[in-house]
């Protein structure tokens, strides 16, 4: 009896020699409440192992020997923002015909690269459909083991697409005989390639329904697969509990993914009012770039952008806009998409202004980026508000936002999951 009390007393001594974990703590001049679109002024907000625990006004806090107070006092805090359309492998100032020569390797490097950039952006979390190689999949476990430092990255794999379609290749002569890893065609065909991209850890799906803007022989707006094979897409995906991004800029393109059952539509470019209503019915999210248009047709010529290309970016641009207005005034769910690597990365705040001058509030332009976007992932109970029990995702500017959304343009620090990345007093 007495030998299992002094064990029991030996394990007591060791436990309470052990160092208590430091705490966090972030004061601040406001914080943003993006659910109620309200300012709480002079905030404390504790974090714990990552984790929001508490949040409080007009106090401070108790520290402890290990723990932190992080004093912000002319600055707002807003949660981590979100974008939902990136390709972190690719640079606009690279033009399309030189990329042909770049290893799986080599944008691996680059994606990396993007990824910091983007991270202190502000942007915490980020959806990168489509990359080859697997190349963002290697970045994103990469930066979850702590080797880079990057943005929390939901990662397609290479994005799927018919024969000669726009995530098809088609910038090579035909001895070649070179097909782009995504291509697939038919329904068992399209689900195989849903298996192989989760085989080798995508935690999202992407798949082109509709020629684009940058591919070489494909008409911007006309669809590209079949209903049948959006749905073996969407089921096989939904079966593993990914989500499902379509690339659609043609009306008939984005019904079709629509009534199919995808999580996202990306562009969204040509919409008429059935396809409003089919996106309200469905609850579909609309991500809609409405910024890069400027940079492509300002820039695209000096790197390197074909005409071809070009002319399609005319086509779209004004539609797209229109389109954007109208789904905004009809009440469709709207998330953050910018297609960053259309013009620069780390710019991808940009977009939030247009988003205002084209029919949003400055707060739903924000929640798109917030809530909405962690809806989207289903990561609405840990992602994308500053709130007890989520994860520490804080940045922080000079100004309100809800007066001014510029400010999201200027990032005065970067904290991901209780960690600073960045910070400028």
């Amino acid at each position: 009896m007495k030998k299992h009390l002094l064990s029991a007393s030996i394990a007591i001594l060791c436990f309470s020699s052990l160092p208590a974990q430091a705490v966090t703590y972030i004061s601040a001049k406001a914080m943003l409440d993006v659910e109620n679109g309200t300012l709480i002024q002079s905030p404390l907000i504790t974090i714990d192992d990552g984790v929001i625990t508490s949040i409080e006004r007009n106090k401070k806090p108790k520290l402890g020997k290990n723990d932190e107070l992080i004093n912000l006092p002319q600055l707002t805090l807003v949660p981590g923002l979100m974008d939902m359309h990136v390709h972190l492998t690719s640079d606009p100032t690279v033009s399309r015909s030189e990329r042909l020569g770049q290893s799986i390797p080599r944008m691996a490097v680059k994606s990396a690269y993007f990824a910091k950039k983007t991270l202190e952006a502000g942007f915490t979390t980020v959806r990168n459909v489509g990359a080859d190689g697997y190349s963002v999949i290697a970045v994103r476990d990469g930066i979850n083991a702590g080797d880079i430092v990057g943005p929390r990255i939901w990662a397609a794999g290479p994005s799927l697409g018919i024969t000669g379609g726009h995530c098809d290749n088609n910038r090579l002569p035909p001895e070649l005989k070179y097909t782009s890893t995504g291509v697939a065609d038919g329904p068992w065909a399209v689900r195989t390639k849903v298996r192989e991209n989760i085989k080798y850890g995508a935690n999202a799906i992407k798949f082109c329904a509709t020629g684009g803007v940058f591919s070489k022989g494909t008409k911007v707006g006309v669809q590209q697969y079949s209903l049948e094979e959006m749905k073996a897409i969407v089921e096989e995906a939904h079966m593993r509990d990914l989500p499902v991004a379509a690339h659609a800029h043609g009306t008939s393109g984005i019904k079709t993914a629509i009534i199919a059952g995808v999580d996202s539509v990306e562009h969204a470019s040509f919409l008429d009012d059935e396809a409003i209503a089919l996106a309200k019915k469905h609850g579909t999210w609309l991500s809609m770039d409405i910024y890069n248009t400027e940079y492509t047709l300002s820039f695209g010529e000096q790197n390197g952008v074909d005409e071809e290309n070009l002319n399609k970016e005319r086509q779209v641009s004004k539609k797209q806009r229109d389109s954007f207005s109208r789904a905004v005034k009809a009440g469709v769910n709207m998330v953050f998409g910018t297609d960053a690597a259309i013009y620069p990365h780390g710019d991808n705040a940009k977009q939030f202004s247009r988003m205002v001058e084209f029919g949003m509030t400055e707060l739903q332009a924000i929640q798109s980026a917030t809530i909405n976007s962690a809806k989207l992932l289903k990561m609405h109970n840990k992602l994308g508000q500053i709130k007890t029990g989520y994860a520490a995702d804080i940045i922080a500017v000079e100004g309100n936002p809800l007066k001014n959304i510029s400010t999201l343009e200027q990032i005065q620090f970067v904290m991901k999951a209780g960690i600073v990345y960045k910070t400028e007093k």
